[in-house]
């Protein structure tokens, strides 16, 4: 997943393309109006990070711009402003979500991921791999139609990857989306062995394809070839 942040605000800009490709994606950034026309016209990206206030323009004009494009990228508005106006403005000049600074880390993660999923499975409310289905309203996971018993944590490691299919996912990664700001208070990723180990049994019991990879010295790939 290839990821453009638009932040003027150089340390900002640094932390979130750190913490983000720590997460496994891709990431460009920019630094004003200008350099961020100019990116988006000449690439594609999954989704898109921008701030409204930049130099030489407006990332209203941003999303404007992507809008006559016709592109599919997934728009997250991230801005200083928290009056209910400017988030009105946001949503309908066409961002799928804004978050307000200050803001953490593993929240935009969040919104990314959430913003992902919705566009990777066409804004369909339940989410399909092979036998297995989950509805992320209820937090419900089916295998063969029948449902399956999941904590809350497993219910999100096994959204977490099927919206990432196929692709390496280190525990780094698992961990600071699944858990948030709470795997920093951990000594090791033990944990993730543990719940990873767990979840898989529920699904293999209930019928599953054994679908979760361990790639050594990596991480995790969730994938049926």
């Amino acid at each position: 997943m290839k990821i453009l942040i638009i932040e003027d605000e150089k340390a900002l800009q640094q932390s979130i393309q750190q913490y983000l490709e720590y997460q496994g994606y891709i990431c460009e950034t920019a630094d004003n109006f200008l350099n961020a026309k100019e990116k988006i016209q000449q690439f594609n990206y999954d989704c898109i990070v921008v701030d409204i206030g930049l130099p030489y323009g407006s990332g209203l004009d941003i999303i404007k711009e992507l809008k006559n494009m016709e592109s599919k990228a997934g728009i997250i508005i991230i801005s200083a402003k928290n009056s209910l106006e400017d988030k009105l403005t946001g949503l309908e000049s066409g961002s799928d979500d804004y978050i307000t600074k200050p803001f953490h880390l593993s929240e935009l993660n969040a919104r990314i991921n959430a913003v992902l999923r919705r566009r990777s499975f066409d804004g369909n409310k339940t989410i399909v791999f092979n036998e297995i289905k989950l509805d992320p309203d209820a937090q419900r996971i089916t295998v063969n139609d029948k449902t399956v018993e999941l904590t809350e944590k497993e219910y999100h490691l096994l959204e977490y990857f099927i919206v990432n299919q196929r692709r390496v996912l280190t525990k780094h990664a698992i961990a600071s989306h699944v858990w948030g700001d709470e795997y920093e208070y951990l000594n090791n990723y033990d944990f993730i062995y543990t719940h990873i180990k767990n979840l898989r049994k529920k699904l293999v019991d209930a019928g599953s394809g054994d679908y979760i990879k361990t790639v050594y010295g990596s991480g995790y790939r969730f994938t049926d070839n």
